[in-house]
Order: C-alpha cells, then sequence, then structure tokens
C-alpha cells in the first residue's frame, strides 16, 4: 500500500509493485538507449515509450489515492522544465547549423589542413580549439568538427586518430564544463538559477587541467611525422561572419534577460532567433543583386567556376536549418526528464537523496555523480540531482556541474561527444582504445577537482 512520502507531499511507491515497474521500465529504456550503436534504434524511441508507460502508472497510482491533483500539477512542471530548455537549445542547434550551411567549419577545418601541421601539432590545435570552442557550439558539435579533420590527415594511422580522438572528447567535455552553452547539463543547472552565469569561469582552470593532464602525458605516444594530405579553398557563404556575431549577441541577449530582468535564459535566445529570421529575410531580398555582381566579376575575370558555382546558389531558408536540429536528441531528453520526473513521484530521488546528500558528505556525493555519468550519460544524472535539488553550497552546485560535464570522459560511452566520434572514426576510435588511456584521463578528473577544492574553497562556505 503506498503511503504519503515523509519529505514532500508525494506518495511513496518505492517498495510497491508500481514502483518496481517504473523502475524495470526505465532501465530496460535505458539499455536500449546504451546500444543504440548495434540495434540502430534512435534513442528517443524507447525514450518516449518509457516517459509515456511510467506516467500511466503515476497516474493510476496518484488517482487510485485521490491526489491526481499533485500528479497534474508535477507534470505540467516537467512539461515547463523541458519547453524550456527544448526551446533553448533549438535557438542554439539553428545557429550552428547556420554556421555549418554558410560553409562556416569547412572554412576552418581547410585552414587547418592546408598549415601542413605535423602529427603533434595537430594534436594540440584540435585540442585547445575543441576546448575554446565547445563553451560557445557545444561540446558534440565541437568534437564532430574537429574528429572531421583528424580523420582527413589521420589516413590510415590508428594510432593517431584514437589518440587524437580520445582529447578531442576530454577537451570538448573540459570546455563545456565552464560555460551555460557548452553543454546541456550546465544549461540545467543555470536556468535552474542555482549557478549565476559569472559563477561558471570559476571553473575554468579545473577544466583546463582535466583536458591538460591527459593531453600532455598522451602527446608523448603521438609521432611527430607530417601526415600527406591535399587541401582546396573554401570559400565562405555570403554572411557567415555576421551569423557569428548574431549568436554572439544572442547569447549576450539571453545573459542580460537572465541577469537583469531574471527572466528565463530562453527568452533571450527566442530574441535572437528573431535577429537570425530577419538576417536570413535580408539575405534573400539581396541575393538577385549580389549574384548579378559576382556573376559580372567572374566574367569579366573569365572565371567558369565561379560561374557554375553561382548557378548553384539557393537562397538561405531559416526554417529549413530549424528542421535539420538534432530532434532525435531534444525528443530523447524530453524522455529522460519525464521519466525522471515519472521516478521522482514515485519516491525514489527522496531515497537517492537521502542516500547521497544526507549519508554521505555532498563533495563525495558529487564525485560519484561524475563517476556515475561516466557509464549513464550525464544529462538524466545531472536532471535527476537537479530534482533532488538537496542543499548545497555553491562551491558544491559548481562541483557536480563540474563532475558531471567532465566525467563522461572517463569512457567513451559517458558523453553524447564519445559516441558520435565512434560513429564517425568507426573502427579507429573505439571502447577499448579508449579505456586503454582511461587511467590517464582519471588522472585528469581527480586533479581538476582537487583545483576547485582549493582555488573556490571559499564557495563552499
Amino acid at each position: 500500500m503506498a503511503e504519503a512520502s515523509p519529505d514532500s507531499l508525494g506518495l511513496d511507491l518505492t517498495l510497491t509493485t508500481v514502483g518496481f515497474l517504473g523502475v524495470a521500465i526505465f532501465v530496460v529504456a535505458y539499455i536500449l538507449v546504451m546500444v543504440e550503436e548495434y540495434l540502430q534504434l534512435p534513442k528517443s524511441k524507447p525514450m518516449l515509450l518509457a516517459a509515456g508507460l511510467l506516467w500511466i502508472l503515476v497516474g493510476w497510482a496518484y488517482k487510485e489515492q485521490g491526489m491526481i491533483d499533485i500528479a497534474h500539477e508535477a507534470l505540467n512542471h516537467n512539461l515547463l522544465e523541458y519547453a524550456e530548455l527544448m526551446l533553448f537549445l533549438l535557438v542554439a542547434m539553428t545557429y550552428i547549423n547556420a554556421m555549418d550551411e554558410r560553409r562556416l567549419f569547412d572554412g576552418l577545418q581547410s585552414w587547418m589542413v592546408s598549415k601542413g601541421f605535423h602529427f603533434k601539432a595537430l594534436f594540440w590545435l584540435t585540442g585547445f580549439l575543441s576546448f575554446f570552442i565547445s563553451p560557445v557550439a557545444d561540446n558534440l558539435t565541437t568534437a564532430l568538427l574537429m574528429c572531421a579533420v583528424v580523420m582527413k590527415v589521420g589516413g590510415d594511422n590508428t594510432r593517431f586518430i584514437n589518440l587524437a580522438c580520445i582529447n578531442i572528447v576530454v577537451a570538448a567535455n573540459a570546455g563545456g564544463a565552464f560555460s551555460p552553452f557548452g553543454d546541456i547539463t550546465t544549461l540545467m543547472v543555470w536556468q535552474a538559477g542555482l549557478v549565476r552565469f559569472s559563477q561558471f569561469f570559476e571553473l575554468f582552470v579545473p577544466a583546463l587541467v582535466n583536458f591538460m593532464v591527459p593531453a600532455l602525458i598522451m602527446s608523448f605516444f603521438v609521432p611527430r611525422t607530417k601526415p600527406e594530405t591535399t587541401s582546396e579553398f573554401i570559400e565562405l557563404k555570403r554572411g557567415a561572419k555576421r551569423i557569428v556575431c548574431l549568436f554572439l549577441l544572442t547569447i549576450l541577449t539571453a545573459v542580460a534577460f537572465h541577469t537583469y530582468l531574471h527572466y528565463p535564459p530562453v527568452m533571450g535566445m527566442m530574441m535572437g532567433m528573431a535577429y537570425l529570421s530577419l538576417f536570413a529575410y535580408y539575405l534573400q531580398k539581396t541575393l538577385p543583386k549580389s549574384l548579378e555582381k559576382k556573376r559580372a566579376i567572374a566574367m569579366a575575370n573569365n572565371d567558369h567556376t565561379a560561374l557554375e558555382r553561382l548557378g548553384s546558389v539557393v537562397p538561405f531558408d531559416v526554417f529549413r536549418r530549424i528542421s535539420m536540429a538534432e530532434w532525435d536528441t531534444l525528443l530523447f531528453f524530453y524522455g529522460v526528464v519525464m521519466c525522471v520526473g515519472g521516478l521522482s513521484l514515485m519516491g525514489y530521488l527522496s531515497l537517492a537523496s537521502h542516500v547521497l546528500y544526507t549519508q554521505w558528505d555532498p563533495v563525495w556525493a558529487n564525485i560519484m555523480i561524475g563517476v556515475l555519468s561516466a557509464i549513464v550519460d550525464n544529462i538524466p544524472v545531472m536532471f535527476a540531482v537537479l530534482t533532488m535539488n538537496p542543499d548545497m553550497t555553491i562551491g558544491n552546485w559548481l562541483l557536480v556541474t563540474l563532475t558531471a560535464g567532465v566525467g563522461g570522459s572517463l569512457l567513451s560511452i559517458g558523453s553524447a561527444a564519445g559516441v558520435a566520434l565512434m560513429g564517425a572514426a568507426h573502427g579507429k576510435y573505439t571502447f577499448f582504445g579508449h579505456l586503454k588511456w582511461a587511467p590517464v584521463v582519471a588522472l585528469g578528473y581527480i586533479l581538476s577537482i582537487a583545483v576547485h577544492l582549493a582555488m573556490n574553497a571559499a564557495e563552499f562556505g
């Protein structure tokens, strides 16, 4: 028989058939997510089904006890949480897709290949670029971009590709940990109002240590030889640089909305979508005049290649960029939010919070959260922590933000960047190839925590 949970208004279903069935549904769904690469089953499908089944169980249990209003209120709260994050991510993904369509990333890739760097220089360059681009462009997009460069110059050198991909995953995850825009987990913490925008930068040095320590050790095993590559000239499409500026303006708008007006950051991001939409309208209206001018220049120079290229130009369409967002990721995130919300109503998160944050010291609990995120994706882990909402100092909220972000680097399956790179560099960057260097990555993880505890001791109260 369900009883009222002692520390919430919900029911305690943790030792009931309904509760056990809910946990079983979530575990089965998550196992299917973890073997996505082998089943070729998009990760959103099992999570969407699990979310629906869990809330059927929750609704039935709460209706039986005459408490359906509490379930309705919790459902609305979770839907609002998801809507804010989904719209935020949708705008960010649209900007990234727009920059990709304008060939900005192709231009960066071409520049790196054309410089004729040797393998060791490329190892460090792709690592540093991953670390500094991911705070703005998110860790998954950054990792895929740098992996494309490594694959192009690495050729058949599997050893270099494996080391470079590990370095990229570690660097991208570390870079994403000190910015609300670098990872979904940091974004969730920021949107929850637990850490101010400026406070995230206190994690910069710990995140840098997390990247640099493994990179320094692995660099001794990277050959100094030069790859045999050929590069091509990439011409950026019209408006590419201006779209970057609009994205930076969008970020500033989101920060201003949250900092000064105390609105959810998504309000600023949606205003940023207006910037991009209006600029897309400008590009469409001025396209004929631009093409006419470029055609005259090409004819004057007798440049037939340029004339052919102008013939294939299509107008920039912002709605096409929106349609190309990672919808599987967005729907998977919906499933995660609703599943965790359902398990919370069953009382499991209250139980977990009691064990982790009452019986354990919060520092050790947050370190274990990072280790757990290496096995289970950091999104549900962090959302579970936020749903528990333990009473912690800013130092501990920053610690769990750091550990959940960089803990996924311990294993290749622990982060979206690692899973994506296993697919992009199939057979050359593998689970066991990453596992071989896990002790080195773990050393960076431990030292980054130590640096945070030492540098930001005042934040722990």
